[in-house]
C-alpha cells in the first residue's frame, strides 16, 4: 500500500505539538484509533523508546519511537506479524502555528495482504481521524 499523506495546521508552536506527540503514554487521551497506552522503556521519550498502544482491530501493538528530533519529526513504528509501516509526524515551525505532515504507511503482510484494498481505506479514515484529533487536544491544552 502506498504512504497516506496529510498536512495540517495546528495553532501552537511546534514544542507544543512535539511534546504531545512524545508523551507516547498518554496516546489514548487524545486518539481516537488508541483505546489504551503505556511506555515500556523507562525514563524520558527519546529515540528507541519502547512502547504499547492497544489499537482498535488490532489489539495490542509493540511499537518504537523512531526518527525522534525535538520539535522537528517523530516516528512510532509498529511490531507485529500482519504489517510493517509506521506513521511519521514532520513539524514546520509558522511563527506561534505548525505545519504539520503526517506520512502513514501500512504495509500488510503475509495472508494479511489480500486486505490490502481495505487497509487503503481505514488508514485514510484513521489518518483524518488521528490529525483531528490532535489538533483539538493540542489546541485545547493551557499555553505554557
Amino acid at each position: 500500500m502506498p504512504t497516506l499523506t496529510l498536512s495540517q495546521t495546528i495553532n501552537r508552536p511546534a514544542s507544543d505539538v512535539f511534546d504531545v506527540l512524545a508523551e507516547v503514554a498518554n496516546l489514548a487521551k487524545w486518539n481516537p484509533t488508541i483505546t489504551a497506552a503505556r511506555q515500556i522503556s523507562p525514563g524520558e521519550a527519546t529515540n528507541g523508546t519502547e512502547f504499547e498502544m492497544t489499537v482498535r482491530g488490532f489489539g495490542r501493538v509493540p511499537q518504537t519511537l523512531e526518527e525522534f528530533d525535538r520539535n522537528r519529526r517523530a516516528r512510532y513504528v509498529p511490531h507485529f506479524g500482519a504489517m510493517s509501516g509506521g506513521h511519521r509526524f514532520v513539524l514546520t515551525a509558522r511563527g506561534s502555528q505548525t505545519q504539520v505532515d503526517h506520512e502513514l504507511e501500512m504495509t500488510p503482510k503475509g495472508w494479511f495482504r489480500i486486505f490490502t484494498p481495505v487497509m487503503g481505506l481505514m488508514g485514510r479514515k484513521n489518518l483524518r481521524d488521528t490529525a483531528d484529533a490532535l489538533k483539538r487536544y493540542v489546541e485545547s491544552l493551557p499555553p505554557r
